[in-house]
């Protein structure tokens, strides 16, 4: 793999636009499927402590953040299908139960790993830790062609390729051009998708909890009057956070000091999950709805948050991503022309309902659990106390969370 900072007119099968995780993985995965295909990955974002003279021995800086996430057990065999999970295992803290309750109501479901003869219904992984793997993996790779920091100006189609002009003055052309650079996409404009955006008014707040006692290894979405609260169980008993609250509540409570912080997180979620003792670097995000209109263009195709921009409420985000990247395998098999009529279609086809789900079940639970009509919370409680009771109910719920619904098993 090189990285390019000179001047330069090249062709490539595939671009991808965006060199974050869904990026990084997908181009991973072609490299390994299709390794005959030239692959050129445009990043805007670089890091410091990176010689860029010296790129064959040092990795890529990517956007990689200090998010953690929810893999899915159906996440898991495909990364492990990809040659990565071996070299993650250590580093993923494994959730074997989840408990869904409404604070101050009756409701609760409760799902559990050895219902479906599991050892865990899903891994929860800090994302460095797959970013630093995938950099690693790629600086390896002889036909990956970084340009970065770049981004790309203007798109021009061709019937047989996408000609992209970049802001350095490279100029560049693909026979696809694959858009992975996250819910706010510069490329995705260029490249004529529409985009409707549902705005939540809504904020998250993302950080580490430290814990006083072990947490078993369980997960919590508790839904309080301020807002949605997960917590994700992490490695060196620590709990992954993530605080849906108000817009205009997250500034204040970004400005309180670590014990303040602590003790006003203890005091909305309670103490089901036990006492923390400490909060680490906090980061806020608005949250938002973004769905295009089209999964694909003459040569193009969306992946990732560009494709499916959710409410962290049931972590499902990079889920859908790892699918995304199955799909785009699949399409593209051992011989399809990258770009092709027939190898985009397939894409769309093998997408188009697993999306729409998931937003739609995303979508339902945050207008749900975020309406405080008593009508509303009597049927939302009504339908978690009837899957603690029912186990019919509960399975799809358990499907969802595993990654293991009907659209899924057939990649």
């Amino acid at each position: 793999m090189t990285k390019q900072t000179q001047r330069s007119n090249s062709h490539f099968d595939i671009v991808i636009a965006g060199g974050g995780m869904a990026g990084s993985l997908l181009a991973w995965c072609l490299s390994q499927a299709r390794p005959e295909l030239r692959l050129a990955i445009i990043e805007r974002q670089t890091t410091d402590n990176v010689d860029s003279t010296d790129a064959a021995q040092s990795p890529p800086p990517a956007s990689f953040d200090g998010r953690s996430i929810a893999l899915a057990a159906g996440s898991v065999n495909l990364l492990q299908r990809w040659g990565l999970w071996s070299a993650l295992a250590d580093k993923a803290c494994p959730l074997r139960q989840i408990w869904v309750s409404d604070r101050g109501h009756f409701g609760k479901a409760h799902l559990t790993s050895s219902e479906y003869q599991l050892d865990a219904l899903g891994q929860v992984l800090e994302v460095e830790h797959l970013g630093q793997l995938l950099s690693h993996k790629l600086v390896k790779q002889a036909n990956v062609q970084y340009f970065q920091p770049d981004h790309i100006v203007s798109i021009t189609p061709t019937s047989a390729s996408q000609q992209l002009q970049l802001a350095s003055g490279n100029s560049l052309s693909g026979n696809v051009l694959i858009i992975a650079e996250g819910g706010v996409s510069q490329s995705r404009q260029l490249a004529g998708f529409n985009l409707s955006s549902d705005d939540y008014q809504q904020s998250a707040i993302i950080a580490n909890l430290a814990l006083a006692q072990p947490h078993q290894h369980t997960a919590y979405e508790r839904f309080t009057e301020h807002g949605p609260i997960a917590l994700l169980p992490l490695s060196a008993n620590r709990y992954s956070l993530v605080w849906t609250v108000a817009r205009h509540a997250a500034a204040p409570l970004m400005a309180l000091d670590e014990p303040t912080f602590t003790a006003t997180i203890q005091q909305a979620f309670g103490y089901r999950a036990g006492i923390f003792s400490g909060v680490g670097a906090r980061a806020q995000y608005p949250l938002l709805l973004r769905r295009p209109s089209e999964i694909v263009r003459h040569r193009s195709a969306l992946l990732g948050n560009s494709l499916h921009n959710l409410h962290p409420i049931a972590g499902q985000g990079f889920n859908l991503a790892i699918r995304d990247i199955q799909a785009l395998l699949l399409a593209l098999g051992s011989s399809a022309e990258p770009g092709s009529y027939t190898m985009l279609q397939t894409y769309r086809q093998l997408r188009e309902q697993d999306i729409k789900r998931v937003i739609w079940f995303t979508d339902a639970l945050v207008r749900g659990f975020s309406n405080n009509s008593r009508l509303v919370a009597l049927t939302r409680n009504t339908g978690l106390l009837a899957m603690l009771l029912c186990d019919q109910l509960k399975r799809p719920l358990a499907l969802q969370a595993m990654g293991q619904g009907q659209h899924y098993a057939k990649y």
